[in-house]
């Protein structure tokens, strides 16, 4: 079950996730969450519902970018 990543984290980077952006951080962008795990989506707007690539994991949080 263990990878070369912390393993603490619901989502994978490269993996596909439907989000509804839930809130905004400070430098601007969207923040969407995976069972409770924040991901941070550039480009996004609160209520935005949106289809997103997971593109970074770190332990308390993930990069995403909205999925073409």
């Amino acid at each position: 079950m263990f990878n070369n990543m912390e393993s603490t984290a619901p989502v994978e980077a490269g993996e596909t996730y439907d989000v509804t952006i839930e809130d905004i951080a400070r430098e601007g962008d969207g923040i969407a969450r995976v069972s409770g795990f924040v991901i941070f989506v550039p480009g996004t707007s609160v209520g935005d519902e949106v289809t997103i690539k997971v593109t970074k994991v770190m332990r308390k949080f993930a990069f995403g970018e909205v999925a073409e």
